[in-house]
C-alpha cells in the first residue's frame, strides 16, 4: 500500500553531512519526516502525503496515523509558505470525509486555517478557504467559526483576482450565513454592500448565483432585510433578478423569498418593496423551475392581506394558465398558490372565475400529485362560498370528479375532497351526481379514518348529503348509520359533525329511524315511501321496502307503508312504464291509458268498497308491470282520508279541537272505539292476515287497514297530521303499542287574563275514548301506554 517517496537534501554547510538521498515506501516514515526542522524535508513530506491523500484507499491509513495533528501543527505562522501550501492542500483533500472533519475540528484546526485566509500566497488562501468550506458543513465547525471572526477575511477574499477563491469564499458564506448571528455580523461588516456590488458587476457574472444564495439567506433576517431596504439594496436585488437571463438566479431568488416570507415582519417589508410585481413577472419566464419557485413564493406571501390583493388582478390569470401546464410540478405549485390566494378572499375567488379557472380546477382534481388534488379541492371550495360560482362549478361535474379523490390513500386529499363534497352537496342534483358516480361508498369508508380531520370532514359531508331521502337511504345501506352510532359512543372520536350526521341520516330516513329508535318528532314529517316494519333488533340489517317486497308471504308482522300519491302521478308512472322500461311487457286493456283514466274518473263517484276493489286491481296490475324494479302501489284510500280530514279538521279554530276531531276521524276509519275489557275480542290480526293473503305480500298499504290497533292508528294519525299541519310525534311502545304526543297550550287560569302559559304535552287516545287527551305523566297516560 505504501508509495516510494524520494527525498534529496540540499548540500549542508561544511560542518554537517553531505547530501543524503532518503527513500521510503511507507506513509508512516513520511509522517515522521513532518517533524523535521528542515523546510525542504517538510515540503517534500507534505507533497508526498498530498499525493498519498489523493488516493482513497490511503485516507483511512492517514487517519489511523493521526496525520491531521501533524499537519495542523505545520500551519503555525513561523512555517514557510510552501509548508502552508502543502499542509492546507493535504487537509483540504482529507476534509472531504466526515471523520477527518471531526478530527480537524477537535485538534483545533479551524483557527489556524482562518488565519491563513490572510496569507499573501493565493494557493494557501485557496486551500485554506476550501478546507474551511468543507469543515463548516459539519454543525460543530459551523457554530464555532462564528466566534473566530471569519467574516472579515472571507469578505476580503471576495476582492481576490482569482475566481476560484471568490467562489469558495461565497460558498462558505452561503453555508455560515444560515445562522442569525452570522448574518448580523455580515451586515455590520458591510458584507451586504459587497455582495450587491458583485451583482452589479457584469464581469463577475459567474459569481452571481452564489452571491444571490448568500443574500437569499439574509432575506430571512429582519435586521439584514431592513438594512438592505434602507440602503436601497432590496430594490436593486429585485430589479436585478427581473432583468437577469440566468434562470438559476431567478429560481433561487424566488426560493429565498418563499423561505423568508414565513415571517410576518419580512412579508411586510417585501410587500412594501412590491415584491409581488417581481414574482408575477417570474411567472412569465419560460422555465418550469422558475415558475414553480415563483408560485411557491406567492403561496408564502399570501399570508399578507395586502399581498393577496396585489396578486389578485394580475397574478391570478397567470396562475390559472399554469394549471394547463404539462408539468405536474408546475400545476401543483400554481394550484397551491390559488388555494392560498382564494382563502377568505371573495375578490380573488371572483378573479379566478373571471380568468376562466373553474374548468381547469375541476380537471386538476384528476392530477397525478396528491398536493395538487388537495389544493384544487380547496380552491373550488373557496369559490363555492359564492352561490353563482358554486352553481357554475356544479355544472362542470365537480361531484363526479371528486369521487376518485375520495378513494385516495392520502389523508390530506381525503380531507379536502370530503370538505368539497360538503360544500357542493347542498344541491340535490350534485348529490345525485355523486351517488351515480359511486362517491358515497368511499365517503362512508372515510368515516372509519383514524385521522381526526378526515373523519370530521367526512361526517360533515354525510350531514350535507343526507339532506334528501334517496341519498340518506343509500348512505344507510352502505353502513354509515352503524359507523356513526359507533363513533358517537366513543369520547375520543365523537365530534359535533358526527352527531349531526347521525341525526340527519335518521331525519331523512324516517322508516329506519322509527324502526331503530321507535320515535318520530313533530319535525319528522312522514312522506310517501315511509314504512313501518316494526322494531328491528340490534345487529339485524334494515331492509329496504323493495327488498322486503321480494320476500315470500309469511305469518310475521305486516309491514305498513304510506303512499298517498295523487292519481295523476300514478298514471304518469304507468305511462312511463309503458313507454320506456316496460315497453316489451304486454298490457291488458284494463291498464291502457284510456281505461286507466276512465277508471279514475268513475272511481270518484263510487262507494268505498268499490274504490278498494279498484285500488286492489290497479295495485295488482302495476306489480305485474314492475317485474325488474318494484315500486310501492298507490294508496288512493289514504289520499281520500287526507283530503276528507283536511276538510273536516282544518276549519276548526283551535289546535285542541283539531286534534280531537282528527283522533275521532282516525278511530272511525280503523274500527271505531273499543271497550277496554273487550280489547282482546278486537280481531285486528285476522283482518291484517286476510289483507296480506289478498295482496300475496307482507306489505300492506295503510288505507287497506279497516281494523287497526294502537300502532296502526297512531301511524295514520301522524301521517294525516303531518299533511294538514298539526304538529305531533309518534312513539313506539311494547306489545303493539304506539301513541301520539301533542303540545297544547292550556287556557289561562281565571283572573289572570293575557297570561301566556307554556305548552303542555298530551297523549292522544285513539282506541278507547277517541279524542280524549291525557297529560303526559298522568295515570291515564301511563295506563294507555302499558295496559
Amino acid at each position: 500500500m505504501g508509495k516510494k517517496v524520494k527525498k534529496e537534501v540540499e548540500p549542508p554547510p561544511k560542518d554537517v553531512f553531505d547530501p543524503l538521498l532518503i527513500e521510503s515506501k511507507t506513509a508512516a516514515t513520511v509522517v515522521l519526516m513532518l517533524s523535521s526542522p528542515e523546510e525542504e524535508v517538510l515540503a517534500k513530506a507534505c507533497d508526498a502525503l498530498y499525493k498519498f491523500a489523493s488516493k482513497d484507499d490511503v485516507k483511512k491509513l492517514l487517519r489511523e496515523l493521526d496525520v491531521t495533528n501533524s499537519l495542523i501543527s505545520r500551519l503555525a505562522p513561523e512555517e514557510d509558505v510552501v509548508i502552508h501550501e502543502f499542509a492546507t492542500l493535504c487537509l483540504a483533500h482529507m476534509a472531504v470525509e466526515h471523520t477527518t472533519k471531526v478530527h480537524i475540528f477537535e485538534q483545533g484546526g479551524l483557527e489556524p486555517l482562518i488565519r491563513l485566509l490572510g496569507s499573501p500566497d493565493p494557493d494557501v488562501q485557496k486551500n485554506s478557504v476550501e478546507c474551511i468550506y468543507l469543515l463548516v458543513q459539519d454543525f460543530q465547525s459551523c457554530a464555532a467559526v462564528r466566534g473566530l471572526n471569519v467574516i472579515p477575511p472571507l469578505l476580503e477574499l471576495l476582492k481576490s483576482e482569482y475566481p476560484v477563491i471568490q467562489l469558495l469564499a461565497l460558498k462558505t458564506l452561503e453555508v455560515i450565513s444560515k445562522d442569525t448571528e452570522t448574518r448580523i455580523t455580515l451586515g455590520e461588516n458591510k458584507g451586504l454592500e459587497c455582495l450587491l456590488k458583485i451583482l452589479e458587476t457584469n464581469e463577475f457574472s459567474d459569481l452571481h448565483v452564489e452571491a444571490l444564495a448568500v443574500l437569499g439567506n439574509c432575506l430571512e433576517d429582519v435586521h439584514a432585510l431592513q438594512l438592505l431596504q434602507q440602503t436601497g439594496g432590496l430594490k436593486k436585488l429585485l430589479s436585478f433578478v427581473e432583468v437577469s437571463t440566468v434562470t438559476d438566479i431567478q429560481k433561487n431568488t424566488a426560493k429565498a423569498i418563499a423561505k423568508a416570507a414565513y415571517d410576518s415582519e419580512i412579508r411586510k417589508i417585501l410587500n412594501e418593496e412590491e415584491v409581488e410585481k417581481s414574482l408575477i413577472n417570474l411567472l412569465k419566464i419560460d422555465n418550469d423551475g422558475v415558475k414553480v419557485a415563483a408560485s411557491q413564493a406567492i403561496s408564502a406571501m399570501c399570508e399578507n392581506s395586502a399581498t393577496k390583493r396585489a396578486f389578485g388582478l394580475q397574478g391570478i390569470p397567470q396562475l390559472v394558465q399554469l394549471l394547463n401546464s404539462d408539468s405536474e410540478e408546475v400545476k401543483e405549485a400554481a394550484v397551491t398558490a390559488l388555494a392560498n390566494l382564494t382563502t377568505a378572499s371573495p375578490g380573488n375567488a371572483s378573479a379566478v372565475a373571471e380568468a376562466e379557472g373553474i374548468q381547469p380546477l375541476v380537471n386538476t382534481l384528476n392530477a397525478q400529485r396528491d398536493q395538487a388534488i388537495a389544493n384544487a379541492a380547496t380552491t373550488l371550495t373557496n369559490l363555492a362560498t359564492q352561490e353563482l360560482f358554486r352553481v357554475t362549478i356544479q355544472g362542470c361535474s365537480v361531484m363526479r370528479a371528486l369521487a376518485e379523490p375520495l378513494r385516495s390513500t392520502n389523508s390530506q386529499v381525503q380531507s379536502k375532497a370530503a370538505f368539497a363534497v360538503a360544500a357542493f352537496g347542498c344541491d340535490a342534483d350534485a348529490r345525485t351526481e355523486l351517488r351515480n358516480a359511486g362517491g358515497l361508498q368511499p365517503l362512508v369508508e372515510l368515516l372509519h379514518s383514524k385521522n381526526a380531520e378526515v373523519r370530521r370532514n367526512a361526517c360533515l359531508a354525510v350531514t350535507v348529503c343526507a339532506s334528501d331521502e334517496v341519498t340518506a337511504v343509500e348512505l344507510c345501506r352502505l353502513g354509515a348509520l352503524d359507523i356513526l352510532e359507533e363513533i358517537n359512543l366513543s369520547i375520543g372520536r365523537r365530534n359535533k359533525f358526527s352527531e349531526a350526521a347521525l341525526e340527519n341520516l335518521y331525519d331523512n330516513n324516517l322508516s329506519q329511524k322509527y324502526s331503530q329508535r321507535g320515535y318520530l318528532s313533530s319535525s319528522n314529517i312522514i312522506t310517501d315511501g315511509f314504512y313501518d316494519c316494526g322494531q328491528i333488533k340490534p345487529g339485524v340489517k334494515f331492509l329496504s321496502l323493495e327488498e322486503l317486497s321480494m320476500q315470500e308471504l309469511t305469518d310475521r308482522r305486516a309491514i305498513i307503508f304510506i303512499n298517498a300519491k295523487p292519481r295523476e302521478d300514478v298514471l304518469a308512472v304507468e305511462e312511463k312504464a309503458q313507454d320506456s322500461s316496460y315497453e316489451q311487457t304486454p298490457l291488458s286493456p284494463a291498464l291502457s291509458r284510456k281505461s286507466s283514466r276512465e277508471k279514475t274518473r268513475r272511481g270518484k263517484g263510487k262507494k268505498e268498497e268499490e274504490k278498494m276493489k279498484e285500488v286492489t286491481e290497479i295495485m295488482s296490475k302495476v306489480q305485474d308491470l314492475e317485474n325488474s324494479h318494484w315500486l310501492p302501489p298507490p294508496d288512493f284510500i289514504l289520499l281520500d282520508y287526507i283530503n276528507d280530514a283536511s276538510k273536516a279538521v282544518l276549519p276548526l279554530t283551535t289546535t285542541r279541537e283539531q286534534v280531537v276531531a282528527l283522533a275521532q276521524f282516525v278511530a272511525n276509519k280503523m274500527g271505531g272505539s273499543i271497550e277496554r275489557d273487550k280489547l282482546h275480542d278486537f280481531n285486528w290480526e285476522l283482518h291484517i292476515s286476510e289483507i296480506e293473503f289478498e295482496l300475496k305480500r307482507n306489505i300492506v298499504p295503510i288505507g287497506k287497514v279497516k281494523k287497526g290497533t294502537f300502532y296502526h292508528r297512531a301511524l295514520l294519525f301522524k301521517v294525516i297530521a303531518d299533511r294538514i299541519g298539526i304538529g305531533c310525534s309518534l312513539v313506539r311502545g311494547e306489545y303493539n303499542r304506539a301513541w301520539n304526543e301533542v303540545e297544547l297550550v292550556d287556557d289561562s287560569p281565571q283572573g289572570i287574563a293575557g297570561l301566556l302559559l307554556p305548552p303542555q304535552e298530551y297523549i292522544v287516545d285513539l282506541m278507547f275514548e277517541p279524542g280524549f287527551l291525557m297529560k303526559q305523566g298522568s295515570a291515564e297516560a301511563d295506563q294507555y301506554k302499558h295496559i
